[in-house]
């Protein structure tokens, strides 16, 4: 099962990016018009060399003022700013206090999507309240998570990340007939959009067993 994985650069983030920003009527379709018309391109941290014409500069700039105040990850959302001083939670485990920051900002969930540094929404914080729920005790008790591991935080500032040129659409041809796939997209995501995402599965060309249709709950 992957989740919004980026699976393949040429659909991934920004080639994907300015057509559900139409999509959300975010922006005019004579924006992305004119983006296709004069061959613009642009790709996440740089895998391939974007178009750096004039032209295609202003109008990814005109995107990213119409979007940058948006949560780029869920762009129904909005964008909880919480006082630098409410980022540091507390907790006891075990009979000892603990100390964990809460929820996430964009720039600390993605530190290698450059072009969001300079979003308004950027430092934004969402997600303080799964914070708060995942180091409570009893949580934490009922996950049987050991009293010695640390607490729980939404993202690690240890971990590196490495992006590979290929993305990941190279292992489902890899596991294809080995094991069942599960691939699930956001419908909101502006990163790794659904729009993207039907593109790249299209691509694989494997035989449709069951045609699209809508998913419904209790009628």
């Amino acid at each position: 099962m992957v989740g919004n994985g980026a699976t393949n650069w040429s659909y991934d983030v920004w080639p994907s990016f300015p057509q559900t920003l139409k999509n959300f009527q975010i922006i005019e379709q004579d924006l992305l018009d004119d983006w296709e018309k004069q061959g613009c391109a642009a790709f996440f941290h740089n895998v391939r060399p974007a178009t750096k014409t004039p032209e295609c500069e202003a109008m990814g700039k005109r995107m990213m003022d119409l979007s940058g105040q948006l949560n780029w990850y869920d762009l129904y959302r909005h964008n909880y700013d919480l006082p630098a001083t409410d980022r540091m939670g507390e907790t006891i485990i075990a009979g000892e206090k603990r100390t964990y920051k809460r929820g996430m900002t964009m720039a600390e969930y993605t530190p290698f999507a450059t072009h969001l540094k300079d979003s308004p929404a950027a430092q934004a914080v969402n997600g303080d309240f799964l914070s708060d729920y995942m180091n409570r005790e009893d949580v934490r008790e009922a996950f049987n998570i050991p009293t010695s591991v640390q607490t729980w935080e939404q993202c690690s500032e240890t971990l590196r990340y490495n992006v590979q040129d290929e993305a990941s659409m190279w292992i489902y041809q890899v596991l294809r007939n080995q094991t069942e796939l599960m691939f699930y997209s956001g419908d909101t995501d502006g990163a790794i959009t659904t729009y993207g995402t039907k593109q790249w599965i299209k691509e694989l060309g494997w035989p449709v067993k069951d045609a699209w249709r809508p998913w419904m709950t209790d009628g």
